[in-house]
């Protein structure tokens, strides 16, 4: 699908230059001179490499378009996270690389949405919250109620993350999967 280069946003998938591309950053600048243009910030899918490219408003870019499908998970070896579809019981694989720190919150049973390009899965998207473990934490000192202080914390799946001062080891809260960040306690 065709759109503008002003329609160009973070998190978007492109196709460009024989690749896919992932946008980080876009900028849509208006210089005193000339036309207008979007400077924008692209890492690829397949080579992980980085692109700089300004593209002018009047041209337009290929939004790729993608497959959404669910697909709980089910195990991970050292290489690969393990997915099943609940419809047609298919299983598919999907390398650690490609979905990096997100595999950190995966749990058997989660259910997450999986995008496909051209048959191919290329990313996962997690629930926006899920429930976690306090591994450790310290103790929160006394007096420091005054501010709204945090203090690191240890989950039981690896990530470190702050947390306020009356969340104790062992207590179960919610943590947020885009900002990986503390939400409440349970």
């Amino acid at each position: 699908m065709k759109i503008n280069a002003s329609e160009i946003r973070v998190g978007m998938l492109i196709e460009y230059k024989d690749d896919l591309w992932q946008v980080l950053k876009t900028q849509h600048v208006k210089p005193g001179k000339g036309g207008a243009f979007a400077q924008v910030e692209m890492k690829s899918v397949n080579k992980n490499t980085k692109l700089n490219e300004r593209f002018r408003s009047s041209e337009t870019v290929e939004k790729a378009s993608l497959d959404e499908v669910n697909h709980t998970f089910l195990y991970e070896d050292e290489n690969n996270y393990f997915f099943i579809e609940p419809k047609s019981f298919e299983q598919i694989e999907i390398k650690k690389i490609i979905i990096g720190e997100k595999g950190k919150f995966l749990k058997e049973n989660l259910e997450v949405s999986v995008s496909f390009y051209n048959d191919s899965p290329i990313s996962i998207d997690l629930p926006n919250q899920v429930t976690c473990k306090i591994e450790t934490t310290d103790v929160a000192l006394k007096g420091q109620t005054v501010s709204s202080s945090y203090k690191p914390a240890t989950l039981d799946n690896g990530l470190n993350i702050q947390v306020p001062p009356f969340i104790e080891s062992g207590d179960n809260i919610i943590v947020d999967t885009r900002t990986i960040e503390y939400v409440k306690k349970i």
